[in-house]
Order: structure tokens, then sequence, then C-alpha cells
């Protein structure tokens, strides 16, 4: 993990992720927490890629998973060439204050090559809770 956040290099297409708890937008007393995570995807292979859909693993405090699953991402399907990078945020609601997240995004190449680029795995973490 790096600073709180993932990085991870599949096939030659590094995702890193940087969460960030937003408290204004939080409730703790009615157990809602939002954080939000902010993704780069950078294409270091030789391949032109386009991203497909998404799996995310999303696990809270208490241990319970929900899977989300769809095509792209924030509503694209970006094409990525040799050295081009897309970066997007989007958000995740917890009812605990502390749980992660991991998953995949599926690609397929130019050539016809269609495969899974990991999501490490990041934490979501309310930082008052950590005293």
């Amino acid at each position: 993990m790096i600073e709180n956040g993932s990085e991870q290099i599949t096939k030659g297409i590094r995702i890193s992720v940087l969460p960030e708890y937003v408290p204004q937008k939080s409730n703790p007393q009615e157990h809602q927490w939002l954080f939000i995570y902010h993704v780069c995807i950078q294409n270091e292979s030789e391949d032109v890629v386009q991203l497909l859909t998404r799996h995310w693993i999303i696990t809270d405090g208490d241990g319970n998973e929900q899977h989300v699953k769809g095509p792209g991402v924030v509503g694209e399907t970006p094409v990525l060439q040799h050295g081009q990078e897309f970066t997007y945020t989007s958000f995740c609601p917890l009812q605990t204050p502390m749980g992660s997240m991991h998953g995949s995004y599926h690609f397929r190449s130019l050539s016809g090559e269609e495969f899974e680029a990991e999501i490490a795995p990041f934490l979501l973490v309310d930082p008052s809770t950590l005293n």
C-alpha cells in the first residue's frame, strides 16, 4: 500500500488509488461515513487497451461485503495508448468508520486479448477512530 492507498501493476497497467475520508458529508451518529477515492490508471504496456468493466469488493468494519460491478468507470470506457493515463474520483459510503476496497478492471487490448487488471486493497478509515 502507498500512503494509505494502493498501487498494482498487471500486464503493464498501473492502478493507483488514494482514499480520503469526507467528514463534512458523514454523519457518525446515523452510522454514515463517506469516503472518496482518487484513481489513476496508467498504460505502461506497449498495447492500446480499453477499460470495459469494473468489479469492486467493498468490506465494512463488520466484515460485510458488497460487490459493485458494471460497465466502465464514471460513465466512461477509456481507451489508453501506451504512456497515457486516465484519472477519476468516485465515492463509497460505509455504515462503519473503517473498511477496505479492492477489485479489478476488465480490459481488452487492440489485438483482442482480454484480461483483468487487479486493484490492490486499500483502507477506508475515519482518522478520528484511530486514537
